[in-house]
């Protein structure tokens, strides 16, 4: 088990698994991925969701070479997943070099420490895997700050299970077990830890605001998105910036932020940190000052990879966490990328030209509709159709000016 000492370091000797720093070494480590299949959830679903948590877990430095799922109602109180299929992973694990066990949804920590009695590997889950993607991708004071938040806020409710062995049971008098002022010790000084993390974000954010209020009558538009949908790459080629765009996923944490300028119109354009499904609600709270550059922008501009098998689904997780943000009634253009993956994954070489037409104008007609006109289709990559992108943002731009700061006719033409 593990105790934290004064200053806020954290002294370990077991579970690796909620250590507030790197979990997973530079080299691949094999694991396991484990999900459940809930009501009204299908077979297809939870295995894209794996896919995903794949994804997840290369990014941070692992390799999955396995996969389970269980149908279940209820999730077990204990295991989370049923004790067969806990000795089914046991077994397979048995004699092979896999030191970890990831989960899909999130657990426990009394969960955690069952099913590590059980396989006898590190077991992690969703929100542990993004926080280790976190904290390696943090490189400004701010984002560190905002990820080592998160993590006490992960430890604080997870304590009692960590500590759950070393309470003797039993009740009335000579039955107070050790770890019972040990566990309130640690809770107190994770407490204070939050509780100072939260007083050093609050002064960066004074100065952030102070940053952006300096930036003087600029419309400011931001990219939003899914995680690796290729946010970066546009940031790239409408800005001409040298921001980090790689195919993996949280590959910006950092807000980043350029002058654009369009026909002697100039903006702000601003690089998100994408979402993701199961975002941890207390890693969305840490970054709120990161969010912040979302919430006070003019106009979101939402890019989709639609490539992805289910990218209206992807498109349902940011609008529902733009409303959560209270972002919803933003003017927004809709980006539809990576067009050039959609085509090869659509059309054979079999399909007849005016059939492919066909399928494209409806998709266009589609999405035209849902969006009131307000969407571009592009490849980033090929840098297709830039142009009516460059267009359709600038119109957008120029309009808001004309509302907001219709003094300033140097921007409208």
């Amino acid at each position: 088990m593990w105790h934290l000492r004064s200053g806020g370091y954290l002294c370990f000797k077991s579970p690796a698994h909620l250590i507030p720093k790197r979990q997973i070494t530079e080299e691949h480590e094999k694991a396991v991925l484990v999900g459940v299949i809930h009501r009204e959830q299908t077979d297809r679903q939870v295995e894209e969701y794996l896919d995903e948590l794949a994804f997840l877990a290369e990014t941070a430095g692992a390799h999955s070479v396995k996969r389970y799922m269980q149908r279940l109602q209820h999730p077990d109180s204990k295991t989370y997943i049923g004790k067969g299929k806990l000795e089914e992973i046991r077994n397979y694990i048995q004699g092979k070099d896999i030191r970890m066990l990831i989960f899909d949804d999130e657990l426990t920590g009394a969960q955690i420490t069952n099913i590590e009695k059980a396989v006898n590997v590190k077991t992690i889950d969703r929100s542990d895997l993004i926080l280790d993607i976190f904290a390696r991708r943090a490189k400004t004071a701010q984002a560190r700050a905002q990820v080592e938040l998160a993590q006490y806020q992960y430890i604080l409710p997870r304590l009692r299970g960590m500590w759950k062995h070393l309470e003797r049971l039993g009740g009335g008098i000579g039955t107070r077990g050790p770890g019972e002022s040990e566990i309130e010790t640690d809770r107190r000084i994770v407490r204070e830890k939050i509780s100072l993390l939260r007083r050093k974000l609050s002064e960066i954010d004074k100065q952030a605001f102070t940053q952006r209020k300096d930036r003087g009558e600029f419309i400011r538009v931001a990219l939003v998105g899914y995680t690796n949908v290729g946010k970066s790459t546009i940031m790239n080629l409408i800005s001409k910036s040298g921001v980090l765009a790689e195919n993996k996923l949280f590959a910006t944490l950092d807000t980043t932020t350029r002058k654009v300028v369009f026909e002697n119109t100039p903006f702000l354009l601003s690089d998100t940190v994408g979402f993701i499904r199961k975002l941890p609600h207390h890693l969305v709270e840490s970054f709120k000052s990161t969010l912040d550059e979302v919430k006070e922008s003019d106009i979101l501009l939402h890019v989709v990879d639609i490539s992805h098998p289910r990218y209206e689904e992807q498109i349902q997780v940011v609008n529902a966490t733009l409303n959560e943000m209270g972002c919803q009634d933003k003017p927004m253009i809709t980006i539809f990328n990576k067009m050039d993956l959609y085509e090869d994954q659509t059309f054979d070489e079999w399909l007849e030209p005016e059939v492919k037409k066909q399928i494209l104008r409806d998709l266009h007609e589609r999405w035209e509709n849902e969006t009131f006109g307000n969407c571009v289709f592009i490849s980033a990559t090929e840098r297709h159709n830039l142009e009516q992108l460059r267009t359709t943002i600038l119109n957008k731009v120029r309009e808001l000016y004309r509302i907001r700061y219709p003094y300033k006719t140097e921007f409208l033409y």
